[in-house]
């Protein structure tokens, strides 16, 4: 069947050139100088694709654009002169399949046609197919949930993937954006193109124009062979430009050109390449912030923000989580080349359920990962996910307030901690310089004890520490040892409040401020580490610092361990 195509233009010696073209490729063509005329030759014909100018004579080609993509499914492209970008935008955002510039360039427009032809062949295999297309089933296998967010947002990447338009992926990080970026491409008609991802912050930022649009031989120092770059890496396919805010303002500039005008020029090289790719990126961070802050140029943020998609966070999904946890689990079974796939108690796939993946499906895996690592049976309980005991009652009212309350040993500590750090700060309010060093050392511990052991914690999930797993009924031994701690804590804090009593009077130090202050930050660190019975990395954690600047110290005030065993 000949595939037959609308062309909507008022220079007829354009329209003429487009439709010599045409037939060229095999297609025969109509042509139509008016909006009306476009109109009627629209309603009175079938057309597998449409090509429109945005300029014509009784009205828009917007118009034309909107009421085509409102009513079917036939890709419409938009001819746009320089100066129109905006209009160009506003087409794909209306549903316009693509653009292409005048002066009208014979090989642009080939390859617009040439893309517009596999999306009619898309279409076709997917109605002459049964309940399920390919495309579906790839969907299902790549993106996982069924959730009542994920439906829309499936249906969103099977529209996208039929459009040339870029498309900026939000959403918190570890919600898959990458994932649905490949999905897009190998969607789209440029599936048998490159898809090349490329981690802006990762660049350093005197080698990203090399690394963007490649250099010719000893066009610099170390230049030792002609280099491709990423756009041209991409030619036919789609460029992912990943964490696109981390882009360095002078190179954001020459990253518009090139979108804008599909060329490049090679570092060295006299002469502009043209390049077909398609651009999709996506960023962590608020871009329309950084764009009123003067970060991220404006006019490059509407050229890659013509279509926004927004992923959702995993606690907006937490159905998915017992089929997303199967799958992974199912990964590193054949990852890691496991006899017995590893499996989820009915308790754990709960507990899952009810925790605040502040790392979304990143954390999952890494959740998934740890419990099978720790696991010496096939069969994973809570215990193995390493995750902290919650009042799941009250659990979502929590975590959407992002805050917990601490431990009870932590309350005691930060309580200690407090009274310590005011009487201190009251004695010299006039030592400004050294209230700062003060501050540094002890200050994490008032203001909140948090730890940086797993890169997603947040003051609502706190790490099951060796102090919290100890208030088990279950193991009397270290029942009887905490209550060892706390006793000799309770004279290491009668110690502490008659050193302080001292100053109560507004006395000064008689052994002079540095001592003092020495002191204090000794009796601590001595307290932290009593209450942990002498584990070092519990006492950093107590003490809101690191294992190293905590063991540093120790040697710095002589504190040894043998000076204070029982």
């Amino acid at each position: 069947m000949t595939t037959t195509a609308l062309v909507v233009d008022d220079e007829v010696d354009l329209c003429r050139l487009m439709q010599i073209t045409l037939t060229k490729m095999g297609i025969k063509s109509d042509v139509a100088y008016t909006l009306s005329q476009a109109r009627s030759y629209w309603q009175d014909n079938d057309y597998d694709f449409c090509l429109t100018d945005l300029k014509l004579p009784d009205g828009s080609g917007l118009e034309l654009v909107k009421e085509i993509s409102n009513s079917s499914s036939t890709p419409i492209a938009v001819i746009t002169a320089h100066g129109s970008m905006d209009l160009a935008i506003e087409a794909l955002k209306l549903g316009a399949f693509d653009f292409v510039n005048k002066p009208l360039e014979l090989p642009r427009l080939r390859q617009l046609v040439e893309n517009a032809l596999k999306v009619i062949h898309q279409d076709n295999e997917t109605k002459a197919t049964a309940e399920c297309s390919p495309e579906q089933k790839l969907l299902d296998s790549r993106l996982i949930g069924d959730s009542a967010v994920m439906h829309p947002l499936k249906n969103t990447i099977l529209k996208l993937a039929r459009s040339q338009a870029p498309v900026f992926l939000s959403g918190a990080s570890g919600t898959g954006k990458e994932v649905v970026a490949r999905l897009i491409h190998d969607l789209s008609p440029r599936r048998d193109g490159s898809f090349v991802p490329v981690n802006c912050g990762a660049i350093p930022s005197e080698l990203m124009e090399s690394e963007f649009f490649g250099h010719k031989k000893g066009s610099f120092t170390g230049a030792v062979a002609d280099k491709q770059g990423l756009f041209q890496q991409a030619n036919g396919g789609t460029l992912f430009l990943d964490e696109v805010a981390d882009l360095p303002l002078a190179m954001q500039v020459k990253l518009l050109r090139a979108i804008q005008e599909k060329t490049v020029r090679a570092i060295g090289d006299t002469k502009e390449v043209p390049v077909d790719i398609r651009i999709l990126s996506a960023t962590h961070k608020n871009l329309n912030q950084l764009v009123q802050d003067g970060a991220f140029r404006q006019d490059l943020y509407y050229r890659i923000n013509v279509i926004e998609l927004k992923l959702p966070t995993l606690n907006a999904r937490r159905d998915d989580i017992p089929v997303l946890a199967k799958h992974f689990l199912a990964l590193i079974a054949d990852e890691w080349q496991l006899e017995n796939p590893p499996i989820l108690t009915v308790e754990a796939c709960e507990r899952l359920q009810d925790h605040n993946f502040a790392g979304n499906v990143r954390e999952l895996r890494n959740v998934l990962e740890r419990a099978v690592t720790l696991a010496e049976t096939p069969h994973i309980d809570i215990s193995h996910l390493g995750l902290p005991d919650i009042d799941i009652t009250h659990h979502r009212a929590v975590s959407q307030d992002q805050k917990s309350e601490p431990a009870v040993v932590n309350n005691t500590q930060h309580s200690e901690l407090q009274t310590s750090h005011q009487v201190v700060a009251q004695s010299i309010e006039n030592r400004e310089k050294v209230i700062q060093s003060m501050d540094e050392t002890i200050a994490p511990q008032v203001k909140q004890l948090t730890t940086n052991l797993h890169p997603y914690r947040t003051n609502a999930q706190h790490y099951p520490s060796m102090i919290q797993r100890s208030e088990s009924p279950n193991h009397t031994a270290r029942h009887n040892h905490e209550e060892s701690v706390t006793n000799r804590s309770i004279v290491q804090e009668s110690d502490e409040k008659a050193i302080l009593s001292k100053l109560e009077d507004g006395q000064l130090p008689s052994q002079g401020l540095e001592h003092y202050l020495q002191e204090q930050e000794k009796q601590l660190i001595i307290t932290a580490l009593k209450q942990t019975a002498w584990n070092k990395t519990q006492a950093a954690e107590l003490l809101g610092t690191t294992f190293r600047s905590l063991r540093y110290r120790m040697k710095k005030l002589e504190i040894a361990e043998d000076q204070f065993e029982p």
